[in-house]
């Protein structure tokens, strides 16, 4: 039995992901058997795209209902990028009806300032608010490796782990016991993303 499973739901590219997995250490499967999620010893939800068709295509495959499952039963799970994204209430892109596992929103960016490209993209600091033992390698000034044109907005403040600034400040790092995503990819930043990856290896789902 491998130590991971990456969700395969036609949402981006999922070597890159497994390739960091192996740099740490972490064996990691890709699938789209929501069986294989309910069994899995951890969890990796990453994703790029649109909420609406990840949301379908999740559904379709009964994807959703086994996420929350594992997620209800202990198993340790990551969230990338998207999956960070459908794990709230809702998102405006689309105005799309999520998975609803942490309560609270995903908003568009919005800038007066021309300058602002949308989608945010490239490195940004990312700054710890409380502890997590994902982030437990974190250092201040470290940057990840950001894509994206909207961002999450948690109903519960005590759900943000991490934050960073883009025009505005936003929760880049939410979490609720053995759930835990981040709107960066830790697959593209380099040693600090693979400590991150590290660190999720060894979590054994509690904080």
């Amino acid at each position: 039995m491998t130590d991971a499973l990456i969700i395969d739901y036609d949402a981006g590219n999922l070597r890159s992901v497994q390739r960091a997995c192996a740099e740490v250490g972490l064996t990691a499967d890709i699938s789209a058997d929501p069986d294989a999620v309910r069994r899995a010893r951890r969890v990796i939800f990453p994703g790029v795209g649109a909420a609406g068709s990840a949301m379908k295509s999740l559904i379709r495959v009964g994807m959703d209902q086994a996420l929350k499952e594992a997620i209800a039963s202990g198993t340790p799970v990551l969230g990338i990028c998207l999956g960070l994204q459908i794990s709230f209430d809702h998102s405006e892109e689309g105005d799309t009806p999520t998975l609803g596992l942490l309560p609270g929103r995903v908003r568009r960016f919005r800038f007066d300032d021309p300058q602002l490209k949308i989608p945010h993209m490239g490195w940004n600091e990312v700054r710890r608010v409380k502890p997590h033992p994902v982030l437990a390698g974190l250092s201040p000034g470290d940057e990840f490796y950001f894509v994206h044109g909207y961002y999450p907005e948690p109903a519960e403040p005590e759900l943000i782990y991490a934050v960073t600034d883009y025009e505005i400040e936003f929760a880049c790092a939410v979490g609720r016991r053995n759930y835990f995503a981040t709107q960066f990819h830790p697959e593209k930043s380099g040693r600090v993303g693979l400590r991150l990856l590290k660190a999720f290896a060894g979590w054994d789902g509690t904080c």
